[in-house]
Order: structure tokens, then C-alpha cells, then sequence
């Protein structure tokens, strides 16, 4: 398909318009709260899957809210007489929300999708039509040029992005803005590129409509519209990064062979980076056969940078091939078309001796250590949202385990970490467990075990006792030569601290 099949779009220079229309959707509570009273959690959840007949069922009614529900996110077009007394009708015709349809009605040019931001804001994200229900795979319109409402892959990336105040931030590939939109809380200035010149302006909507700050939107591809001279304190990206033949879709499809756009995003990073500064990308890469993939994300990383790689989920390349034909609708089209597409991805993946790929999140911090830290692990388990404070945390201690060794931790004081307990494994009846697991219900949630020692040094853990002095009181307890415990046990508290069990007093 061709943009000539997209909606027009409402004015982005109309804002007494779109002023109007954010206090007539705040006056009868269209925001993430209200439309989960409404609702009911199962015809809300309903709605990520794509699935519109339980909010419909929910919406036969003529209250201001429903209405609005049926009209901005249903996509269902209403009697003109019973929405004039909601919203400015004539207004919101004259500047492109609303159309005409028949004699008596009005239909959304738009969705509006309510969205609550991190402190309670009620903020509205504008997509294309289709797009505000179940991400990409509510969408209706295949269009080339279509623009996304808020999906898993969104809020994910919104959720990892460490929240600190930052005089500069940057939004690569904005999409409908939801990025810029959070970043325009803690930012002084903000900047948004895309390829798509129908993404900026909806991003310029969605911004407008939720009451934020307009962002410098610029039209282009990855770093091409942002001079040379320009750096970032903060930069984040949801990229389109599926590994495809050709470039179907601007949303998803970048374009490049294999996974080089992804590549080439994260190396050119680094010289973007103010000091300090965080860059954060969702991505997917390629299992190659023979390559062992944390080397492949480690060459990737620019140098100054410690990057922290975490690998969400690997799909062999069928079940790949599968995930995003059906994202395209491409399964309930023609039989040898869609097999003739397969063919194509698969082909591909053989040329590329690409076996899988992989699914996740890269963070970066630019730094001035003479050794910048790489971890890139394998992390497929449930976390916990919003992680951003927890990604900081992670840095700021490679910086406290990179400026102490051995000797400097054991004269530390540390804290057991809030939330961690400590399970005990074994047969039923036994004296001693088989081995002892501490486990996080905080941020990562993670687990690791430890050996007897491990157990009661983090359990006395409450900052009044150097490491050492804990080890010698251990040490004594349990009968074995201090000298040899201090000696053995650093590399145990540093893998601690490193994981987030303990943390420096």
C-alpha cells in the first residue's frame, strides 16, 4: 500500500484546537483511569490483544465517556447530536480530528489512545487509524508509512529509560511520540527525528494533546538530521528493527541487511554522549552460526562506553518469519503469496547462516574509565517495571567495583539489599539444605546461589561491620583459617554486589 491510503492528518497549527479537545477529553475522564473503570479489566487487558468486542459490549451506552471510547478508540463513528454537547464539534471538524460521515454522524480521523504517564499525568498518544488498539497487531491500515500507537516494545523501552533531569535528550525514530512525550519530563530540551515525515507530525500531536512541551522534530534517518556538533545527555531509540528481506513497513522494517541498522545505531552512539550520559535501544540480532552472539553485541559497543546487553528471547527463524508475516497480515492473504514471502525470509537467514534471533534491550553510558565495562547475559525471566532506577543502580556499581579491589571491598561495609530472601533447597527431612538461593522480588528479580558463607555474610550485612571483620567473626564460627577465607570470598561479595544482592553502606 501507499500513504494515499492513510487518513488525512489534523492540524498540528491549530493549538486553540487541540487545547479545547485535551480539557473536553479531561472533562469526561477519557484517560488510562477512567477507561479502566469503565471497562473492566478484562475488556481492558482485551484491548492489547487486539480484541475490541468486550470494550464495544461495554460502550453501548450514551454517557459522555463511552461515547468518546467509541469515537477515539473504537474507531466507531456517532450521532453528531449526542457528541456536540462533549466535545467542540465544530472545532475539532475545522482543525482534522473529526470527518463527516453521512448526513448525521462524525468518525475520528485519528486514534487517541489515554495513556498514563510515570507521576500520575494523563497524557493522550495519537496513531494512525487501527493503531491504538493491541500495538502493532491491532493495526488495520498496512499502509507503508503508517504510524504505531503504544505497544509492548514502547512501553518496554519507556519503562528501562533512566529518569534523571537532563538538559538534553533525543528520541531517534519517535514513531507517535510516546518517547519525547516521557522524556519531556525530565529534559530541557528535546529533540525527536524520524524517517517518516507523517510520524513527526503525529508525534507533534500526541505531544500537543497531552499538554507537554512541542519537541525539535527533525525528518531523517538515525543520526543523519542531528549536526555534528550536537550531543545528548540522554538518547533512546525503538528503532525499526526487524531483521527482513527489503523494507515493506517504515515502521518495523529498517531498511539494511540483516541486523545493521541496529548496529550501525548502537556504534554511532558514543561520540553523541555527553559524559554520563545513558543511551538506551531496543533491538534484534542474529545467532550466526559459529559466532557466539555476546561477542557479536560485544563488538558493537563504541568505544568510552560501558553498555549493559540483555537478551529477552531468541526465536529460530521460522518462528521469526512467522511472528511478522502475521504482524503484516500477510497469513490471511493469498496462500502462495505469504508462502512465496516465507521463502524469502528464510532464504535470507540461510544466505546470512543465520540460525536464530535474539530480542532485547542495549544500554549504554558513556565513560571516562580507561576500561569500560561490557555485561551482556541472557535474561529471560519475569522483571519488574519501570526498571530505569534499577539500570542506574547497575551502573553505579561497575563504577564502585571498577574503583575497588580486593582488598578495598573486604574494609567495605555493605547492606543486604531491600526485598532479597533467602531460600533454603533439599530433601525433605535433611539436616543441610543442598544449597542455599538469595532472591530479589525487586527490579530484575534475580536469584543466585550461595554457599554457606555467601548466606550468613550477606544476612549480617547491616553496614556496621567492614566485609573483613565479618569474615574473621564467620571465620571463627565455623572453625576455618580467617586468612584463607578473606582470600577466597572477595570474588563472591564482588559478584554480590555486582548483581545487586548487596549494597556499598
Amino acid at each position: 500500500m501507499s500513504n494515499a491510503s492513510l487518513s488525512p492528518l489534523p492540524s498540528a497549527d491549530r493549538p486553540d484546537v487541540t487545547a479545547r479537545l485535551r480539557d473536553a477529553l479531561l472533562g469526561a475522564s477519557f484517560t488510562a483511569d477512567g477507561l479502566l473503570e469503565l471497562l473492566g479489566a478484562p475488556a481492558y487487558a482485551a484491548l492489547s490483544r487486539s480484541e475490541t468486542v468486550p470494550a464495544l459490549r461495554a460502550t453501548r451506552g450514551d454517557t459522555p465517556l463511552e461515547l468518546l471510547v467509541r469515537l477515539f478508540l473504537l474507531q466507531q463513528p456517532v450521532l453528531h447530536a449526542r457528541v456536540e454537547d462533549v466535545l467542540p464539534v465544530d472545532a475539532c471538524l475545522d482543525g482534522g480530528w473529526l470527518v463527516r460521515v453521512g448526513d448525521d454522524e462524525v468518525a475520528a480521523t485519528v486514534d487517541v489512545r489515554p495513556y498514563g504517564g510515570p507521576d500520575g499525568e494523563d497524557w493522550f498518544i495519537v496513531s494512525d487509524l487501527g493503531c491504538a488498539v493491541g500495538g502493532a497487531g491491532g493495526i488495520g491500515n498496512r499502509a507503508e508509512g503508517v504510524v504505531l500507537g503504544v505497544g509492548g516494545a514502547s512501553m518496554t523501552l519507556a519503562g528501562l529509560t533512566v529518569r534523571t533531569p537532563v538538559s538534553a535528550a533525543l528520541d531517534l525514530g519517535t514513531g507517535s511520540g510516546i518517547q519525547a512525550l516521557h522524556a519531556a519530563v525530565h529534559a530541557t530540551r528535546v529533540t525527536a527525528t524520524d524517517v517518516n515525515p507523517r510520524a513527526l507530525h503525529t508525534a507533534a500531536l500526541t505531544l500537543a494533546l497531552s499538554g507537554a512541551r512541542p519537541a525539535d522534530l527533525r525528518e531523517g534517518s538515525l543520526y543523519a538530521p542531528i549536526d555534528d556538533d550536537e550531543t545528548y545527555d540522554l538518547i533512546v531509540s525503538n528503532p525499526p528493527f526487524v531483521i527482513s528481506p527489503g523494507a515493506r513497513l517504515t515502521y518495523r522494517d529498517g531498511g539494511m541487511g540483516g541486523d545493521d541498522l541496529c548496529r550501525s545505531l548502537v556504534q554511532q552512539t558514543g561520540e553523541r554522549l555527553n559524559e554520563g550520559g545513558f543511551a538506551h535501544f531496543l533491538a534484534n540480532w542474529q545467532h550466526v552460526e559459529g559466532e557466539d552472539w555476546t561477542d557479536r553485541l560485544r563488538s558493537w559497543v563504541p568505544r568510552g562506553c560501558d553498555a549493559w546487553i540483555v537478551q529477552r528471547e531468541v526465536q529460530d527463524v521460522t518462528q521469526y518469519a512467522e511472528l511478522w508475516l502475521r504482524d503484516a497480515g500477510d497469513h490471511r492473504g493469498d496462500a502462495a503469496e505469504y508462502q512465496a514471502r516465507y521463502d524469502a525470509w528464510l532464504d535470507e537467514f540461510e544466505a546470512r547462516k543465520v540460525r536464530a534471533v535474539g530480542f532485547g534491550w542495549i544500554t549504554l553510558r558513556r565513560t571516562a574509565a580507561a576500561e569500560p565495562s561490557i555485561t551482556a547475559e541472557e535474561w529471560p525471566h519475569p522483571i519488574e517495571q519501570p526498571l530505569g532506577e534499577t539500570v542506574r543502580a547497575h551502573f553505579d556499581r561497575v563504577d564502585y567495583l571498577r574503583a575497588h579491589d580486593d582488598a578495598a571491598l573486604l574494609e567495605a561495609h555493605f547492606l543486604l539489599a531491600p526485598e532479597v530472601v533467602q531460600e533454603q533447597v533439599g530433601l525433605p527431612g535433611a539436616e543441610d539444605p543442598e544449597h542455599v538461593v538469595l532472591r530479589q522480588n525487586r527490579g530484575m528479580r534475580r536469584a543466585t546461589r550461595v554457599d554457606t558463607v555467601g548466606a550468613g555474610f550477606a544476612g549480617v550485612c547491616d553496614g556496621t561491620m567492614s566485609a573483613g571483620r565479618i569474615l574473621d567473626a564467620i571465620a571463627q564460627l565455623v572453625g576455618e583459617d580467617p586468612v584463607a577465607l578473606r582470600d577466597r570470598t572477595p570474588a563472591q561479595i564482588r559478584l554480590l554486589v555486582e548483581q545487586g544482592f548487596l549494597e556499598p553502606a
